[in-house]
C-alpha cells in the first residue's frame, strides 16, 4: 500500500476530495499509523463522482469485510447510494465518505481544510480542530482514544 501513490492517482484524475481520519492527523503531527486512506468527496458534482468511480475501478475496488466473489460494481451509481463505501482495492485499503459526522458534506468539510504538502503530492486534509470535531461525532471508541493526543497537539500549536 502507499498513500503517496493514491493521492497522487487521485489528484491527477482531478478528483475533488479531502483527506480526513489517520491520515489527516498523521499530518497534523499524531504518532498513531494508520492503515487506510480516509477522503470525503465532492458527491454534488457527478463529473467528480464519476472520476473517483473511474480510479476506484482500475482500483478493482471490493467492499472490505464482504466475500470475495460476489458481484459489485464500482460505478456512479454505487458511489451514489453508498454515503460511507469502506473498500479494499489493489494499491490499498481506502474510505470514502459524502459527509463528515460533526462537520458536514465535502463543500464544509473542504471550508474547515487547509492544503499542504506531503509524501511528494499536494492535497487537503482536515484541519486539526475539524478533525477533533468529527472524532467526537463519530462516537466510536478508537476515535475517542485518539482525542487526548489530538487536543494536545492543537494546544501546542495554539501556544506557538
Amino acid at each position: 500500500m502507499s498513500f503517496a501513490s493514491m493521492l497522487s492517482r487521485l489528484v491527477a484524475s482531478k478528483v475533488r476530495f479531502v483527506v480526513v481520519g489517520g491520515l489527516a492527523a498523521a499530518a497534523h503531527g499524531s504518532s498513531r499509523v494508520t492503515n487506510d486512506l480516509d477522503i470525503c468527496y465532492d458527491a454534488l458534482d457527478s463529473r467528480n463522482v464519476e472520476a473517483l468511480a473511474k480510479v476506484l475501478g482500475r482500483w478493482h475496488a471490493y467492499p472490505r469485510g464482504v466475500e470475495e466473489g460476489l458481484p459489485f460494481i464500482m460505478d456512479q451509481r454505487t458511489l451514489r447510494g453508498a454515503p460511507i463505501l469502506t473498500l479494499t482495492t489493489s494499491e490499498g485499503d481506502i474510505d470514502v465518505m459524502d459527509r463528515i459526522a460533526g462537520i458536514g458534506d465535502y463543500a464544509e468539510v473542504r471550508k474547515h481544510s487547509e492544503k499542504i504538502a506531503a509524501l511528494g503530492v499536494n492535497f487537503r486534509v482536515l484541519d486539526l480542530p475539524s478533525l477533533i470535531k468529527a472524532k467526537r461525532a463519530a462516537g466510536r471508541p478508537r476515535d475517542f482514544e485518539h482525542l487526548p493526543e489530538l487536543e494536545a497537539l492543537l494546544a501546542l500549536r495554539n501556544k506557538a
